[in-house]
């Protein structure tokens, strides 16, 4: 157990220092030996006042480490470079604890640099238009680092996951752009069976979400000085374009909440598992559709107990008071179905 004054060192990493808090239950700051605090899982610490601990710490780092099986060709900084690995392959993974029950216990979410690139990583959470940052720091090539856990409560009020990323190789000549990446998942995926792949990096099922999406588009970012001037003037050009795209929102969204159409297979389920799983589907309907252009969102609940449209009816009283709602065209919907009133015609 690691606490407030503990001196430590890092598991993955040169350097470590003086525990002075906690971010949650996973995150310390670790004062270096330059008096500055760094965020760092605490499963990527060793107690060094603590020999027991820092044996069953060592010891289990090395439970966990894949065997390498690629030709190695050297070390840059601290991590290994593998033949095969030159594109910047990035990943952010939810690894449940118990791959074959998924939800029962805690999810590990992980960033896998599966590159030769080393990375300097800041990763946050963004909520009602806050950013919280949990970790930032160095990412060695071809290595993976813990970055939180999170439970099944936390899935109905999920945050939007930023990484902004700087990659680079020790012995290149090429300046490479930093890029930004802002990650929004369903809660509903992690009730799928189909979400959950075997990836070998990982060693066994994950949901796995790749960050570098759309950054490969053309060779490294260069800015010679004849061309500097033709750069900025094609990125004006390119904004000007974008006020023109003007994309078509439908003025009602509808929501099917049958619990068929949500998830793969209800197989183990309670009926509050699937009640739950249909009130998190309308929060997260609900807080996408009010900033967009469309001024209904119907959800179709279906007649049955009138359960699941008593529980709609105080999600949207509690979280979303400001807007009205009531039952939807009988002749479209019958009785089975809520309209929401975003905004007045």
């Amino acid at each position: 157990m690691i606490k407030i004054g503990d001196k430590v060192k890092f598991l993955d990493d040169v350097g470590g220092g003086i525990v002075k808090g906690f971010i949650g239950k996973n995150m310390a700051n670790v004062e270096n030996e330059d008096g500055f605090e760094i965020p760092y899982p605490v499963s990527m610490l060793i107690n060094v006042d603590d020999p027991l601990l820092t044996r069953e710490s060592s010891k289990k780092e090395e439970i966990v480490q894949p065997e390498v099986v690629e030709t190695v060709s050297k070390r840059d900084s601290g991590g290994m470079i593998l033949e095969g690995r030159d594109s910047p392959d990035f990943y952010f993974c939810f690894v449940p604890y118990d791959p074959q029950k998924p939800l029962e216990r805690d999810i590990e979410l992980f960033f896998i640099n599966d590159s030769n690139y080393n990375l300097l990583v800041r990763y946050a959470h963004l909520k009602e238009r806050s950013f919280q940052t949990l970790f930032y720091g160095k990412i060695v090539s071809n290595s993976k680092i813990l970055l939180e856990s999170i439970g099944q409560n936390d899935l109905a009020d999920l945050p939007e996951y930023i990484f902004q990323v700087i990659y680079f190789r020790d012995d290149e000549t090429d300046w490479r752009q930093p890029f930004s990446q802002k990650i929004r998942i369903s809660p509903v995926k992690f009730y799928k069976e189909s979400s959950y792949q075997f990836y070998d990096f990982l060693g066994q099922k994950a949901l796995v979400l790749r960050v570098t999406e759309n950054i490969l588009q053309g060779e490294p970012y260069k800015l010679p000085d004849e061309d500097f001037k033709k750069v900025l003037k094609d990125k004006e050009i390119r904004q000007e374009k974008k006020v023109f795209q003007v994309k078509k929102v439908p003025e009602i969204i509808e929501i099917d909440l049958h619990i068929n159409e949500l998830i793969d297979n209800t197989a183990g389920l309670s009926n509050k598992d699937i009640l739950d799983i249909q009130i998190n589907k309308v929060e997260q309907e609900m807080r996408s559709a009010i900033p967009s252009a469309s001024k209904r969102i119907v959800f179709i609940h279906g007649v049955g107990q009138g359960i699941l449209k008593q529980e709609i009816s105080k999600l949207l009283k509690k979280k979303f008071p400001k807007y009205s709602f009531h039952d939807a065209s009988f002749k479209e919907y019958g009785y089975g179905a809520t309209m929401v009133i975003l905004k007045k015609k």
